[in-house]
């Protein structure tokens, strides 16, 4: 739910009190905003966790792919976040600063033992896109490899299209174990799914959450995060109306620490 930054108070985030409500109460584990809203956060979040994004930028501004730093470490922490998170987008002309803050910010979760979670797209002007899932397949592997490498915990990005070439994005990371998604078998190699924002913005979050075709995947990648901390209670749901399965995880770690 951090796109009030980027597209504006839109529906579901203008009253976002009610949509964090409706989301964990419906299943979500965590909720994800910007530091400056967190009190607005923990009031309706059903001691769901919360993961503080620390990057942005807006939908009007020049090049929205440029995420600009919003927040340090210390402000996920005064702000009561459980985890951070950054976005990256590698390939386009801001990947260079955009590398170094998510160095800079693991390293630094990694003195109050905070996990960060990375959002790394394949995006910019010689990125291959989905007419080109076997290239596309390649950058995505790339960027995901790059989270590793710069020592995020978990990972999130696209979903390339088709089960054979999504497997080889997988493969990119070091954890082959649990390579498929509980209730689907559509994303194999993902630990998670997560459910992009779309639902945020319908008239009734409640029936909105886990239920789009609209997904990334998510998977961890370092032993940070062992499994010991991982609650072993999957959750599934499925839209009636639709062959789309999402699986959602209850993630201890992420309990309430404030």
């Amino acid at each position: 739910m951090d796109h009030g930054i980027t597209l504006g108070p839109v529906t579901g985030l203008a009253d976002i009190e009610s949509t964090i409500d409706a989301v964990t109460r419906g299943g979500a584990d965590a909720v994800l905003t910007q530091k400056g809203i967190a009190s607005r956060v923990h009031d309706n979040s059903n001691d769901a966790g919360y993961i503080v994004h620390l990057n942005g930028s807006t939908t009007i501004g020049p090049d929205q792919r440029d995420k600009r730093p919003t927040g340090t470490v210390e402000d996920a922490i005064r702000a009561g976040g459980d985890a951070l998170s950054v976005h990256i987008n590698v390939g386009s002309e801001h990947e260079p600063e955009q590398l170094r803050f998510l160095s800079e910010v693991t390293g630094r979760a990694a003195e109050f033992g905070l996990p960060v979670l990375a959002m790394t797209y394949a995006r910019g002007p010689d990125v291959r896109d989905r007419s080109d899932p076997e290239g596309y397949a390649d950058d995505l592997a790339h960027a995901v490899r790059l989270g590793e490498e710069l020592g995020a915990d978990l990972l999130k990005t696209s979903y390339s299209g088709d089960p054979e070439t999504f497997e080889r994005v997988v493969l990119s990371g070091p954890e082959q174990q649990n390579r498929t998604v509980p209730g689907s078998a559509v994303y194999p190699g993902a630990n998670r799914s997560v459910v992009r924002r779309q639902p945020m913005y319908r008239r009734s979050s409640s029936e909105g959450v886990g239920v789009p075709c609209s997904i990334s995947c998510i998977f961890r990648t370092t032993s940070s995060i062992s499994s010991a901390r991982l609650s072993s209670e999957e959750k599934s749901t499925s839209n009636p109306s639709s062959s789309c399965r999402v699986s959602r995880t209850a993630w201890a770690l992420f309990g309430s620490t404030r």
